[in-house]
């Protein structure tokens, strides 16, 4: 498929003060000359500060790295992760429709989609606060059918369930992430057949869902202080971000 950028691009980008230190930190996770494997996890750091991938932002990037900006807009272009046209400003929700998610249900999910976003995947909805796309496997096969939405996963998903998450969103709640059919996580809907004594000391929710909700990050945009920053490989064992200079 052919992907090209879009053609309505902001004049600028620069990273927040909290994500250029984390990008820096990730630099100098390679040896001089390099520093371009550094590339891709850049790209999504701006992504996730923006939305979405614009022109200038891979552009900076790239002049961070001392690369050529066409090296850049090959890697973009590339891979599907990377946003090329504005998305949702509340949220944008991809819908797993391979084998598992489709067997259970899939098409229910991408039909809320066409009904409640827009018609077509990429299409922003007529507040700008939603966008949809279908994917390929995101590997939660036995919690399907499920989408992801920002930064985490709705599992056991139905048409019902999906459509009460957008509109929960859309009033500007996040839903708790995981199973939506009362599961804890992936194990049989019978309930548990093994490792039953570590039940009593279970989380409340799982615990890709309790970090979530901890750093309150689930379809926050990153700007580098959900977590301190840690660079362990540096010389004097990491760089500390504002968050640990200042005790946040």
């Amino acid at each position: 498929m052919l992907r090209r950028l879009h053609p309505d691009q902001p004049d600028s980008f620069a990273f927040t003060p909290d994500n250029l230190a984390w990008a820096e930190a990730q630099i100098s996770k390679y040896p001089a000359g390099r520093e371009a494997s550094a590339i891709i996890p850049l790209l999504w750091r701006a992504q996730e500060q923006e939305g979405w991938l614009t022109k200038p932002a891979i552009e900076h990037v790239c002049d961070m790295l001392g690369l050529a900006h066409i090296r850049g807009l090959e890697v973009a272009t590339f891979y599907f992760m990377f946003q090329l046209q504005p998305v949702g400003n509340v949220a944008h929700i991809q819908v797993c429709g391979t084998t598992s998610c489709m067997i259970c249900g899939a098409e229910d999910l991408i039909g809320v989609c066409k009904e409640l976003i827009a018609a077509e995947p990429h299409q922003l909805s007529a507040d700008g606060k939603f966008s949809w796309e279908e994917v390929e496997c995101l590997g939660s096969c036995s919690n399907a059918p499920m989408a992801q939405i920002g930064k985490d996963y709705y599992e056991d998903l139905t048409a019902e369930h999906l459509a009460g998450i957008i509109d929960r969103l859309s009033a500007g709640e996040v839903p708790l992430p995981g199973p939506q059919n009362g599961r804890y996580a992936s194990e049989p809907f019978g309930g548990l057949t093994s490792l039953k004594d570590y039940e009593p000391d279970k989380l409340p929710v799982n615990a890709s869902v309790d970090l979530a909700v901890r750093l309150g990050d689930t379809i926050k945009r990153i700007d580098g202080t959900e977590a301190p920053l840690l660079a362990p490989w540096g010389d004097a064992g990491g760089r500390a971000s504002r968050n640990e200079t200042e005790g946040a």
